[in-house]
């Protein structure tokens, strides 16, 4: 039985009134559109579902920023161990994400989806009881670290439930929805970690962070299916590391793209807005930073559903992440010769639409190349490549900017997406034997 068919008879048992009612008795016609009908409602709820729960439980992951570094002066944690408590879930998360896919390929999507929220829950958790127990850095380290690994686990069986319950005619839709639930649920936990903390107090942001967090869980628990396996067992050992042509190729575009975006463009706009005299509302470098990182997010957020849209209706992912590809790069040249908040808060635009543009359409590119037993090492993968572009990134360009200054680096992350866009062709050209093959092919 296809995982299409286990959805169904999951959420239609045999017997049940919703099953004769899905059947039909007015003959095989009427029961095969009520059916259809039905199913792709099924489908709409559970993609809402993975939605829902990976921004509700970005809350967690994004509302100890705002905080920490303030925390850490009142709670006698230095400043470079904060710094490590940051970063920490990043690195766990870079190191699980492969074993995370390969999960996902052995034992199905829903049990890893739901251990992952249940451990970002938990970790949030130990947010609270950092700020009552001695000895409160280890407990932020071990929470953070335990969010990366949940994370690995949410990202990797998020997108491929939505690559389990989609078609050529909408997996690039469904796919730019899922990333922006991703995207925008961090952002959200920063904002909400500000405010709450300054109205009513760090326990009570810690503890909103927590109750969404487990809401989150347990909305996953009682409407997330099976999508991936017919049956656990599968002998995919979990070192089983996917380096297929395709994923390679949609790995180092992915790698570029968060390079360039979270370790030149947000890593540096608090340098370059003084350097360039520019601030927004009398704030200063940081605030002002946050209102264009903001511009940038929700240009993002906007392009990454209608990028992935526009890819199912063409038939073809190529033209449209080329294109996004090339706004990207311009976005950084205009970036380069910005002089004024109008021409900063354009290139801004330009690249948070040239980001969320590709997101949809690369993981559907990934998933129609991808065969479906092999998705979820192809999405570990994947984040890995991600998770080291953005990781890699501030190491690389802060120094830089200090020796070469600020538009010469912008020059250079304005060339490499066209050298990204390069790669995917190539790739694509050697795997499918085209270079704009259609979707499905």
């Amino acid at each position: 039985m296809s995982r299409f068919g286990w959805e169904y008879t999951r959420l239609y048992p045999p017997g049940s009134s919703l099953r004769h009612g899905v059947d039909g008795v007015n003959g095989p016609t009427s029961g095969l559109v009520d059916r259809l009908r039905r199913f792709v409602r099924a489908q709409s709820v559970v993609i809402l579902a993975v939605i829902a729960s990976t921004f509700f439980i970005g809350f967690g992951g994004g509302v100890v920023f705002p905080i920490l570094p303030n925390l850490g002066t009142l709670l006698g944690i230095s400043p470079f161990v904060v710094g490590v408590i940051l970063s920490a879930n990043r690195f766990s998360r870079l190191v699980a994400n492969a074993p995370a896919g390969s999960l996902v390929d052995r034992i199905g999507t829903r049990t890893p989806f739901i251990a992952g929220m249940l451990i970002q829950s938990i970790g949030t958790v130990g947010y609270l009881v950092a700020l009552v127990a001695p000895l409160p850095e280890a407990w932020f380290l071990v929470a953070r670290i335990g969010w990366g690994v949940g994370s690995a686990l949410v990202f990797a069986t998020a997108y491929t439930i939505a690559a389990d319950l989609s078609d050529g005619g909408s997996r690039g839709a469904n796919m730019g929805l899922v990333r922006g639930g991703v995207l925008f649920g961090f952002p959200t936990g920063v904002v909400l970690g500000g405010v709450v903390s300054e109205l009513a107090g760090t326990m009570a942001a810690f503890g909103l962070a927590t109750a969404f967090a487990f809401g989150a869980t347990l909305l996953s628990y009682f409407i997330i299916p099976e999508t991936h396996v017919d049956s656990e067992g599968s002998s995919v050992p979990p070192w089983d590391i996917h380096t297929a042509l395709p994923t390679l190729t949609v790995g180092v575009t992915n790698f570029v793209v968060l390079f360039v975006y979270i370790g030149a463009l947000f890593a540096t706009l608090v340098l370059f807005l003084p350097a360039i005299e520019v601030s927004v509302f009398g704030l200063g470098p940081q605030g002002s930073s946050g209102i264009f990182m903001a511009v940038t997010v929700l240009s993002a957020g906007s392009f990454m559903f209608t990028g992935g849209y526009v890819s199912d209706r063409r038939q073809s992912r190529v033209p449209i992440l080329l294109g996004f590809l090339v706004t990207t790069a311009f976005g950084f040249l205009l970036l380069a010769v910005a002089d004024s908040a109008l021409s900063l808060a354009v290139a801004c635009l330009a690249i948070g639409a040239g980001q969320g543009g590709t997101s949809g359409p690369l993981m559907a590119l990934l998933a129609d190349l991808t065969p479906t037993d092999q998705m979820g090492r192809a999405v570990g993968t994947n984040n890995v490549f991600g998770d080291v572009g953005g990781g890699l990134g501030p190491v690389v360009t802060l120094p830089l900017v200090d020796s070469v200054g600020f538009v010469p680096i912008y020059i250079v992350c304005a060339a490499l997406p066209l050298v990204a866009a390069v790669v995917l062709i190539g790739g694509i050209h050697r795997e499918t034997g085209q270079f704009v093959p259609a979707v499905g092919q």
